[in-house]
């Protein structure tokens, strides 16, 4: 008997200790400074935060004094309630008036709301003057379903926020707009009346630095500016698309920045771009998909704002992108030459018909020095080394390309003929980087040797070159979400015998896709002699 209770008190001890534990942890917590404590709060919405007071005397007004406001009611809507039940959505309005109120004048940086509620429209209103008059610094608002503005005139005036982002469909921009301190702004499906307005409202902000456009409603503009001195980032995402019985053209947005330095557009230039006053432009991102109307039309504009990049120095386009110039007519009349261009990134697959139309593009990149494939290339890919397409090869290949990154590389015939195309004639390669593909089995050692010999043999006009292949790991991917059991098992089919820390480094290594695992002691992470190095790296040589 005696030999059963003693696990029991054991167990008893163990648990007492563990509870003793919890309460010093909880005791650790509730020392610490305010301010500490307030930036732990302030990831928390703030009916979650309120809820907090009841752990201890030293938390029970903690919530009335926090900088960061957060109301959100989707907490209603998760637990089954009508918003439009009078009598929840009251208990919800009155109690942010009690947040609201016991706060008093307290200091106030971030105020977030986000509501759908259908309820009195004034006291929302009331809400976000409440953060104006409290000098908040980013107000974020989200309001769905407004049948009125319930956006305050005191707003647009603000002499403190920094940020401010606007997720709702009604918005009147009052005679005076001032915004002194703001740098980001963020509209998201915000409906503009007229012309006038935009000029008011960005006229209004004299130190905007990033403004992000978001499935913004021009229908009712023709022609208005977006000028501004001191912005550096413009993000437009555009994704309404003509409909097939729309006899309109949209609208034309001009761009006036002289310090842009980087811009990026998705969607279908259902409204045309103007970029204007763009000289300090240096980096963009251009993704649009071919429409199923008024597709030469949309070809055009997209030619017409390729046009305008001429001067960025990196350059990113979908692969969507080049399918869509191809419906352009006389596509390559309207192109100048892209003198700065140093970047290019592809992104999506590339099929036949796009590849063609990215080594048209690069005739008018004349000192391109990367280019990345940056999901490769579709399976349907099809060419052949005599191909055509090897019969005039662009000058940027032949004279400037020092980098070429494939990613999702699955070996077959055509990948490789275009990895031969390029060694064959770019003069002064430095490097090619391989990335095999997700579903590139660990097993495949064979074929990975064989495509690194194949491309080793090729005569290249460059002798400095170095060919490098990555291999993506793919199942260890799963393993950094904590699966360690399965990631032990796994691991000791490559490292067999390794140590804890050895372990480490590996994970490390799948994590940052390190090129060597000198680049791992760099970073802080030590093998416990030089031994567990040598093996570590003669396993995994064929993925280094």
């Amino acid at each position: 008997m005696k030999s059963k209770k003693l696990p029991m008190i054991e167990h008893k001890d163990h648990k007492q200790h563990k509870i003793e534990q919890s309460v010093d942890m909880i005791d650790y917590i509730s020392n610490l400074p305010d301010c500490i404590l307030h930036h732990i709060l302030s990831f928390i919405p703030t009916e979650e935060v309120v809820k907090a007071s009841i752990l201890s005397t030293r938390w029970k007004n903690l919530w009335a004094s926090m900088t960061n406001i957060e109301i959100d009611d989707a907490s209603l809507h998760a637990r089954g309630i009508d918003d439009r039940n009078p009598l929840k959505a009251t208990s919800f309005m009155n109690f942010v008036e009690k947040v609201l109120e016991v706060r008093g004048a307290s200091k106030l940086e971030k105020f977030c709301l986000c509501s759908n509620i259908h309820s009195d429209p004034s006291q929302i209103l009331s809400w976000i003057s409440h953060a104006i008059m409290h000098n908040v610094q980013e107000l974020d608002l989200c309001l769905v379903d407004a049948i009125e503005s319930v956006i305050p005139e005191s707003m647009f005036s603000s002499m403190s926020l920094t940020t401010l982002k606007l997720d709702t469909d009604f918005i009147e921009i009052p005679s005076h707009v001032s915004f002194p301190s703001l740098k980001t702004l963020h509209l998201s499906f915000v409906g503009f009346m007229n012309d006038d307005d935009v000029k008011r409202l960005f006229s209004g902000c004299s130190v905007l630095e990033n403004l992000f456009l978001e499935e913004c409603q021009w229908i009712y503009l023709e022609n208005t500016e977006i000028s501004s001195s001191t912005l550096k980032s413009l993000t437009i995402h555009d994704e309404f698309y003509f409909e097939e019985d729309d006899d309109t053209n949209g609208c034309k947005i001009k761009i006036d920045a002289t310090n842009l330095t980087y811009f990026e557009y998705i969607g279908h230039l259902s409204n045309e771009i103007l970029l204007i006053n763009i000289p300090s432009l240096v980096k963009a991102s251009i993704h649009i998909p071919l429409p199923e109307e008024r597709q030469n039309e949309v070809a055009c504009r997209a030619v017409n704002l390729l046009k305008q990049l001429s001067n960025v120095v990196f350059l990113r386009l979908s692969s969507f992108t080049l399918e869509t110039i191809i419906y352009a007519e006389n596509m390559p009349l309207h192109f100048q030459l892209f003198p700065n261009l140093i970047h290019l990134v592809l992104s999506r697959e590339i099929e036949n018909y796009t590849f063609r139309k990215l080594m048209e593009l690069l005739y008018f990149c004349r000192y391109t020095q990367t280019l990345c494939l940056s999901e490769g290339f579709e399976h349907c890919f099809d060419i052949g080394e005599d191909d055509r397409i090897w019969l005039i090869m662009p000058a940027c290949v032949r004279d400037c390309l020092k980098t070429v990154t494939l990613k999702n590389f699955h070996a077959n015939d055509s990948e490789i003929c275009f990895l031969k195309g390029v060694l064959k004639y770019a003069h002064v390669l430095e490097r090619m980087d391989i990335w095999w593909s997700k579903t590139h089995q660990l097993q495949n050692l064979k074929k990975e040797t064989e495509v690194r010999k194949e491309l080793e043999a090729i005569e290249r006009r460059s002798t400095d070159c170095v060919i490098k292949c990555v291999q993506f790991l793919p199942d260890f991917c799963f393993l950094l979400d904590g699966e360690e059991g399965q990631f032990q098992k796994e691991r000791n089919k490559i490292v067999p015998n390794s140590s804890r820390k050895l372990d480490t480094a590996f994970k490390f290594h799948l994590r940052q896709n390190s090129w060597s695992f000198f680049d791992l002691e760099r970073e802080g992470l030590r093998f416990v002699n030089a031994q567990h190095i040598n093996n570590i790296k003669s396993s995994l040589k064929n993925y280094d």
